[in-house]
């Protein structure tokens, strides 16, 4: 069991309590920068968590509990008299000490975590309007059947109606699909644009999504229902597209749209097409019905060979980033998931806090706000908020050097993309420069020219794109990797956490869906965390020890299958099998496993609440912990073992959008859906098998009075523990008869692997 207990607790040393991070100077007093000090009205301040002498004082404490477990381990593997109790004691140490290299990794977010607060109300105190940088924001699509055109183009409206200069806003929409219906969904966008953008803000509506604002309680009047109409009326049109697969000629209402469309030829296909880029808004020329200039509106396509190797998102991103400097060299960049709306009108208020300091500017390379998510049922049973990863976390990042980068709702700056703050990497051509001055409107033919040539397939051959510039290649979580490359190039980077979220996206509700994603996510961790740039080596040669060891909580994440998978199985074999494993009741070691199991979980309780959380979330936060461990981590890491040995490759596989009647209804209700036949649940199922099976045996023994059983207590815990976190799987197994149950044909091999796990634990427990 040891330590199951210690999953997410910190580990500190007088070591360590002795390292201030180089991030710190001027954070424990608010007012720190030159633009809180130099005017009378703070645009920003921070401070230090009241939580941090508790949480160095707990951890070195645990640290003498947990060097105690150690010598303990040393003892047993050294006076272990068989073969098989030294090779039970050898797998026990193992775990544990992998959980206590995972442990180590988490303590640096507890030694320095910081709030952040902005006061975007005293921008226009301070700053003139005619200042203010131009932003161009990305959006990435890539499959209509799973990110529906509908979702992609709210969260394109909704950034539109940022309350913001028109003239400097443009967004950039990226199509790796390269469909036809989603084109014809923006055509459909541009056209309500010019009504909703005017409708916000005369309305001062701070949720510019349509979708969003027609679901929420919006106050109703004649202006409405006619916006609504509008809105449903579109949204009709688009689905109906999507429903037949085709553009029909009547939805086509000009020679130009026919010109658009007859780009989409028998021989363009998703893997082999040219570059489609297509201005559907010009902020110099397009005006909504009130008479105003509406933002840049421009859907891209990259060019795609099937002799090309692509590189996925990161790709895109790079087209989107060289297409951008082309047409607008925005000096921010914002980029965002293809499902993530804007939930706040101010945002770029609150990054302009930041960035209107030169000092802030020329050292940090992004802001990045949380991810949150709406749609998530009460008790949120997928633990799909990812609370320490978006919100715990970041805090003890940004108090070091910077928080990691997410992948969605983070505003770059262009520069950042284009080497350290004092190693500058010059493009290839002047026109891609940060500093590039663009004096051409977008539509004019020089413009267009170049930016179909830098979305050419073969543009980026001989060039240091995605290695030394852009967005970075080399793992499938090119988020992270991207962030992790510009903290070692020297860059930092700002968590910005507002009360009211400023992005809203949406969870996958399906546990099979959500086992698959984070299965990718493990493959691409690992492809950094087993490279040259592991943070082991390279991170602490150039960002130093703290912030190495927060990177390598997150790219040796998957390794938390190796203890959560001993302590499935192997105490509870033992326990069948009335083997001792763990220290008696009446023993001295046996008090050192109940205070690392409450102590841990209880600062892991802690920290959960602190973050808005409930018991019950926090209690399927950590169940799911476990089914992670049981499942994508187990079999994540297993394909990337293969995929290194060239046995066997994977390909980038979306989360899909679409939501399925039925199982909303059963998310709703918090009913654990598994009615995909999906070999992860094996594995799992097995484990819920082998618990319920010790669980039973072991308090038999009990009601005999069985004098083993104080050697056993341990043991059962662990069984009784396994058993309430495996719940719904039980009842997805034997009571459910709805499509989401467990299939029988997982069950049945389940329950035969358990029989043989069983017979050979026998045998060996036996000698």
């Amino acid at each position: 069991m040891c330590l199951l207990h210690i999953k997410r607790a910190p580990i500190i040393s007088l070591f360590l309590l002795r390292i201030q991070p180089e991030n710190m100077e001027g954070l424990r007093s608010k007012g720190c920068t030159t633009a809180e000090t130099t005017h009378t009205h703070p645009l920003r301040s921070v401070q230090l968590l009241p939580i941090v002498p508790f949480n160095r004082v707990f951890a070195l404490v645990y640290l003498c509990a947990l060097l105690a477990l150690f010598y303990h381990h040393l003892q047993r593997l050294l006076s272990s008299i068989t073969l098989v109790s030294f090779f039970i004691n050898l797998i026990l140490f193992i775990s544990d000490l992998v959980l206590a290299f995972m442990w180590s990794t988490a303590q640096a977010a507890r030694l320095y975590p910081i709030q952040r607060e902005e006061f975007p109300e005293n921008l226009d105190k301070v700053v003139k309007r005619s200042d203010y940088p131009a932003v161009d924001v990305f959006i990435c699509t890539a499959d209509p059947t799973k990110e529906p055109p509908m979702s992609v183009v709210n969260t394109a409206l909704s950034v539109m109606g940022y309350d913001y200069l028109t003239e400097k806003l443009s967004v950039y929409v990226s199509d790796d699909g390269g469909s036809a219906l989603t084109l014809f969904a923006f055509m459909e966008a541009a056209k309500f644009a010019e009504h909703w953008l005017p409708f916000c803000r005369r309305n001062n509506v701070m949720r510019r999504s349509p979708e969003s604002y027609f679901e929420s309680n919006y106050s109703s009047s004649s202006e409405t229902v006619e916006i609504k109409m509008m809105y449903e009326s579109m949204k009709a049109r688009v689905e109906h597209v999507m429903e037949k697969g085709a553009i029909e000629d009547e939805y086509i209402t000009s020679d130009e749209e026919h010109k658009i469309f007859n780009q989409w030829t028998h021989k363009f296909t998703i893997q082999n097409h040219p570059n489609v880029i297509q201005i559907l808004i010009a902020n110099n020329k397009n005006k909504d019905v009130s008479g105003h200039f509406m933002p840049n509106l421009i859907y891209i396509s990259r060019e795609k060979s099937t002799s090309e190797h692509h590189r996925f998102k990161a790709g895109a991103l790079n087209v989107l980033l060289r297409v951008s400097a082309v047409m607008t060299n925005a000096s921010v960049i914002l980029t965002l998931d293809c499902d993530m709306q804007s939930n706040d009108p101010h945002t770029l208020k609150r990054v302009l806090c930041y960035y209107l300091d030169p000092e802030i500017y020329a050292k940090y390379s992004y802001i990045q706000f949380p991810q949150h998510f709406q749609g998530i049922n009460k008790n949120d049973i997928y633990a799909c908020q990812f609370k320490r990863a978006f919100e715990i976390q970041p805090m003890g990042f940004d108090g070091l050097g910077g928080v990691d980068y997410f992948g969605t709702n983070c505003f770059f700056s262009r520069r950042a993309f284009f080497g350290g703050p004092s190693n500058f990497v010059c493009p290839e051509i002047p026109g891609l420069s940060p500093s590039h001055e663009v004096d051409k409107p977008i539509q004019s033919s020089e413009v267009l020219a170049l930016a179909h040539h830098v979305a050419d397939c073969n543009y980026e051959k001989q060039t240091t794109w995605g290695f030394k510039m852009g967005f970075r290649y080399g793992s499938l979580v090119e988020d992270l990797f991207t962030g992790y490359q510009m903290h070692c190039e020297g860059w930092r980077s700002i968590f910005c956490n507002p009360n009211r979220p400023s992005f809203l996206g949406h969870a996958p509700i399906s546990l099979v869906d959500l086992l698959n994603q984070q299965k990718r996510w493990v493959i691409g961790v690992f492809e950094v965390g087993f490279s040259k740039y592991s943070p082991l080596i390279y991170g602490i040669k150039h960002m130093g020890l703290l912030m190495s060891l927060l990177y390598s909580q997150y790219v040796f994440w998957p390794i938390w299958s190796i203890p959560i998978s001993t302590y499935a199985f192997l105490p509870q074999l033992a326990l069948i099998n009335q083997v001792r494993i763990f220290p008696k009741v009446s023993e001295p070691w046996f008090l050192l496993y109940p205070f690392l199991f409450l102590g841990a979980y209880g600062q892991d309780y802690f920290d959960f609440v602190s973050a808005k959380g409930t018991f019950q979330m926090w209690w399927n936060d950590q169940r799911i912990w476990t089914i992670r461990g049981l499942t994508c981590f187990l079999f994540g890491s297993f394909e990337f073992l293969l995929k290194s040995f060239g046995i066997s490759t994977l390909g980038f596989s979306l989360t899909s959008k679409v939501v399925d009647d039925e199982q909303s209804k059963r998310y709703e209700q918090g009913i654990f859906d598994f009615g995909v036949s999906s070999p992860m649940f094996v594995t799992l199922t097995m484990a819920a098998m082998i618990n319920l099976v010790a669980l039973i045996l072991g308090l038999g023994q009990f009601l005999k009075g069985s004098d083993s059983l104080e050697g056993l207590v341990i043991q059962m815990f662990i069984a009784g523990f396994g058993v309430v976190n495996c719940w719904p799987i039980y009842g997805a197994m034997v009571f459910r008869i709805d499509k989401g149950k467990l299939p029988v044909k997982i069950t049945l091999t389940a329950a035969f692997l358990t029989w043989a796990l069983y017979i050979v634990a026998s045998f060996i427990f036996s000698n």
